[in-house]
């Protein structure tokens, strides 16, 4: 029971701390100065190989101006 009662300890105290610890330096990490050009290649990898229609620069462009207009 003895090494029950020192385990419970440190996870009581000791390491409930060294997760905490973890937990804001993995935030701090990815709030980092510089981490934003990581961010959006990142976010943009599934994009990288994607094809486009031929002579279609902007897709958005096209569409918007394609939309009927409401009448006033």
């Amino acid at each position: 029971m003895e090494t029950y009662t020192w385990l419970r300890a440190f996870a009581d105290s000791w390491h409930l701390l060294f997760m905490f610890l973890f937990f804001i330096g993995v935030f701090i990490y990815i709030l980092r100065p510089g981490a934003s050009k990581v961010h959006d290649e990142t976010a943009n990898m599934i994009f990288r190989n994607d094809d486009k229609p031929e002579g279609d620069e902007s897709g958005t462009d096209k569409a918007r101006q394609s939309e009927p207009k409401e009448a006033r």
